[in-house]
């Protein structure tokens, strides 16, 4: 057809391939000195591609011998992985090396004490069958009243920690979905029953209008119905690695990397600085309020329920 001169619109209604598709091929598989394209060329071009691209690496005895030996100098599967691709040894997946561990400990052999964790298998993030602790009556955000997801009124919270460097002190902070209103206390530790105590205090002049509040699952909230039972208000929790649904403390955290940057040392973060920066946050023009404060928006909202 392109002897022919048909057009190229034409030939892809007859082959019914898109345009595209056919300039693709063309551009591939063309002779490239004349520019001419020839079927028997096209295939022979195609067939070199095919033999000479990669192919499915299987683990042969060398991967493995090189494995074993990573696997004595303590290298993760992950580290392995990474080292063969910087030296251009040939690898498996990661994937595949956990696999090699934990059928040679069915085995009886002893690769996996090289492992960090040992004999603890390889966990997927987000599996159903998590094998961490889990939090005792803990409610999940499936059970949170629709009202939370619709924005509009105030007091539904969501809640996290950020920590310093070398997971030394912690500050606990507080949103309103709502108005953006931001509180912060510094604390000496990720201790459930601190942080149960500091979140209590930090809430009691907002108690008369809260309604919710929500967190991740780490174990600094394991004393969630202290909040709830002295705050009168009802305590989820998000899905695990579903960051997403407490998106605007993800994002308020994000906001106070900008004044405490990870590793921060938070011993040379002073509470009256961590005031600073909850006033500071408190008074920023936000975007999503036509950039009006959260402090304008809160006290909108103050006075509407009052009314």
């Amino acid at each position: 057809m392109l002897q022919a001169e048909l057009s190229r619109k034409k030939i892809c209604e007859v082959i019914g391939k898109d345009k595209s598709v056919l300039s693709r091929e063309i551009a591939r598989n063309a002779d490239k000195r004349s520019g001419k394209y020839d079927a028997g060329l096209a295939q022979r071009k195609s067939d070199d591609r095919h033999i000479s691209k990669s192919k499915r690496q299987t683990f042969t005895s060398i991967i493995k011998l090189y494995v074993d030996d990573q696997l004595t100098k303590k290298y993760s599967p992950e580290q392995i992985v990474g080292l063969a691709k910087k030296e251009g040894v040939d690898c498996v997946s990661h994937e595949r090396i956990y696999q090699y561990l934990w059928t040679d400990k069915r085995k009886k052999g002893r690769l996996f004490e090289h492992l960090r964790t040992q004999d603890k298998r390889y966990r997927k993030r987000g599996s159903a069958k998590d094998r961490r602790g889990i939090i005792k009556d803990r409610v999940d955000i499936s059970q949170r009243p629709p009202a939370v997801e619709k924005r509009e009124r105030i007091g539904d919270l969501e809640i996290d920690t950020i920590i310093g460097k070398n997971h030394q002190g912690a500050i606990v902070t507080i949103n309103d979905r709502v108005t953006g209103m931001v509180k912060m206390e510094k604390l000496e530790s990720k201790d459930a029953d601190e942080l149960a105590k500091a979140t209590i205090a930090l809430l009691q002049d907002w108690k008369p209008f809260i309604h919710t509040i929500t967190s991740d699952n780490g174990k600094e909230f394991a004393a969630h119905k202290m909040i709830s039972e002295s705050l009168d208000i009802d305590f989820f929790f998000a899905r695990p690695y579903h960051s997403w649904e407490r998106g605007s403390n993800e994002n308020l955290n994000g906001l106070i990397r900008q004044y405490i940057p990870k590793k921060t040392d938070f011993n040379t973060i002073t509470d009256e600085y961590v005031k600073h920066v909850e006033s500071e946050l408190n008074n920023r023009p936000r975007k999503r309020f036509n950039f009006e404060t959260p402090n304008d928006i809160y006290k909108k909202k103050i006075v509407a329920f009052i009314t």
